[in-house]
């Protein structure tokens, strides 16, 4: 087998290999060259190759998503490395492993004025668990100078040990950075850096390995959940009448159903879902918007929880949000591995958990459930407005609001969907979703930068299921580049929703309708996928109207010899409307 000739880019190399670390992505340059020798000459590895960093680092998050495992980022030096930075950060907030391995000039090339060079030491460091920054190894002549006149051959005996000893050194400590990093990433769920110096010459190989490098792994046992806490949780739990569960992104199956059916068994708890929690429940809330949207005053205090249990991660709704911090609870609880987030501004307990864990705990030890009318009343709230919201988009015309529920409708069984952020994930907040689907989008930052890349890698990694994402046009045209791609499965769906713009800016308060805000808030345009769809081989497909829309929704899941691409234009100026008067109506 070839090898890179650097001691260093062996070392990680194989110790990836003993992790049991196997999607690597890389994208092209000089000065990573002994790394990606080193895995592409590997079976063992599965070697994806992404010219855009921006892309490929979303491209990667997409496959961690998917198999819960480590995924390996790669480029070379200067600001290639810059470009992962919005994947890095939206993977340290939504919990998803990733090893940065970037390649770097050695330290007395640094700051000479060399291009594609820049101080890449702890680069993320708001944004990463671990970063670490390896030892160069000793080069060959500096290991042992047979140039060098030695008088006598005890000399030359004490260099050779010193200079053994100083390599020595440099590789224990090198593979410590190296096991520590990848043990965080994985038991942490989160992304780590470790920036790696290569010197001149990069491309000689070996068949032979020069290095063994030895595993170690990192011991963090999961803490145990106080009896006491557990005590004081169950005593709160009882004094209280109204209870309300909020979920935020969660995984799919990370909670059994048999906790799920015992919370909607109590008539003192709501349980408030969003379209990312991936929990259902008949008797559950997921249309959170839908539900609280325009309540009255006398409505919200009826609603109000005396405590407020939440889990999961980023919240979208910014109705309960505004409601929580308004009418705020006598207890907030936030279960969570890792942080707990004072979003409503009266976090009292932070229960360092995972969620299953603390129910398999806590809900055992609660015998009786208190009298309350608090669920049944707002069951009956929930039947009212979502009939009122089937009558209303009997009544609007050709919409996004139309648009989305025709679409999340024609989703297919127990496939992946994977949302955009802006309006798409709002909207799709509004809907009930098939409860087979397995649902994500990047909620760690919410940016649409790289939505499409992530779509793209969960569609790699899981390529005998369908992934079908939705996605708006600023988000989608952004992110182009995620086509640029040579691992998308045929069948991949992208449903574009056009109206010319940013269109969740007009529902935000503003001076619309004006060029200031067309130009600098909406950013209108006249751009198509069509082109892009002929340049990286999609089977193009567009709607314009209702009519042309459910015909195309007809086929568009059948199979294709390439993955397709369904663009929706809808009217710019009339989508904002519809969905203001959306929530007037539902309570009128």
């Amino acid at each position: 087998m070839i090898h890179p000739k650097i001691p260093l880019a062996q070392t990680v190399v194989q110790l990836c290999k003993l992790k049991n670390i196997k999607h690597i992505v890389i994208s092209p340059g000089s000065r990573n060259a002994p790394l990606t020798i080193g895995f592409t000459n590997d079976d063992f590895f599965t070697c994806y190759s992404i010219v855009d960093e921006r892309s490929a680092a979303f491209f990667a998050l997409g496959i961690a998503q998917q198999i819960h495992k480590p995924v390996v980022l790669i480029c070379t030096s200067g600001s290639a490395l810059l470009n992962y930075y919005p994947a890095v950060a939206e993977a340290f907030y939504s919990d998803i492993p990733l090893i940065v391995l970037s390649a770097d000039r050695p330290k007395h090339l640094i700051g000479i004025g060399d291009g594609q060079t820049i101080n890449q030491k702890n680069v993320f460091e708001n944004h990463i668990l671990y970063s670490a920054d390896l030892k160069l190894d000793l080069k060959d002549e500096n290991r042992l100078s047979e140039k060098e006149d030695l008088p006598i051959f005890k000399s030359l005996e004490n260099r050779l040990e010193r200079i053994l000893g100083l390599q020595q050194g440099i590789q224990n400590d090198n593979e410590q950075d190296i096991n520590e990093a990848f043990d965080l990433a994985r038991l942490k769920k989160g992304p780590v850096h470790i920036n790696i110096p290569f010197d001149e010459p990069l491309y000689e190989t070996v068949e032979v390995l020069s290095v063994r490098p030895k595993v170690k792994t990192l011991d963090l046992k999961s803490p145990k959940i106080d009896d006491v806490e557990i005590k004081d949780c169950v005593d709160e739990w009882y004094a209280a009448n109204r209870k309300i569960i909020l979920v935020g992104v969660l995984p799919p199956n990370q909670i059994e159903q048999k906790w799920l059916n015992e919370l909607a068994n109590d008539d003192s708890v709501l349980v408030f879902t969003e379209t990312t929690s991936n929990l259902h429940h008949p008797d559950f809330f997921p249309n959170i918007d839908k539900m609280i949207g325009d309540l009255t005053e006398a409505d919200f205090k009826a609603l109000r929880p005396d405590i407020l249990l939440t889990f999961g991660g980023m919240v979208v709704s910014k109705k309960i949000k505004k409601f929580l911090r308004d009418y705020q609870p006598k207890h907030h609880w936030h279960v969570d591995m890792k942080s707990a987030n004072d979003t409503f501004f009266c976090l009292d307990k932070h229960i360092v958990a995972a969620p299953n864990a603390f129910f398999s705990e806590f809900l055992p030890k609660i015998t009786h459930t208190a009298k309350s009318n608090y669920l049944p009343y707002w069951l009956e709230i929930k039947k009212q407005r979502h009939k009122r919201h089937l009558d209303y988009i009997k009544q609007i015309p050709f919409s996004d609001f139309k648009v989305f529920a025709a679409i999340l409708k024609s989703i297919p069984f127990k496939s992946i969907l994977q949302l955009g952020n802006s309006s798409t994930v709002r909207y799709a907040q509004l809907f009930n979703l098939n409860k087979s689907l397995e649902v994500f989008c990047n909620r760690g930052t919410s940016g649409i930068d790289g939505s499409t890349s992530t779509a793209v890698g969960c569609a790699a990694a899981t390529p005998t299921k369908q992934t079908t994402f939705i996605t708006g046009d600023l988000s989608f045209f952004y992110d182009s580049n995620a086509l640029w791609n040579n691992y998308i499965p045929k069948n991949f769906r992208i449903i574009l929703v056009n109206n010319s713009g940013g269109g969740i800016f007009r529902i935000l308060p503003g001076h619309k309708n004006t060029p200031n805000f067309d130009y600098f808030f909406e950013t209108t345009h006249n751009l198509t996928a069509k082109h892009l769809c002929e340049m990286f081989k999609f089977e193009y497909h567009q709607a314009r109207d209702q009519e042309q829309l459910n015909a195309s929704l007809k086929t568009f899941y059948n199979k294709s010899k390439t993955p397709k691409l369904l663009e929706i234009f809808t009217p710019r100026t009339e989508n904002d409307d519809i969905l203001l008067d959306y929530f007037e109506f539902l309570n009128s």
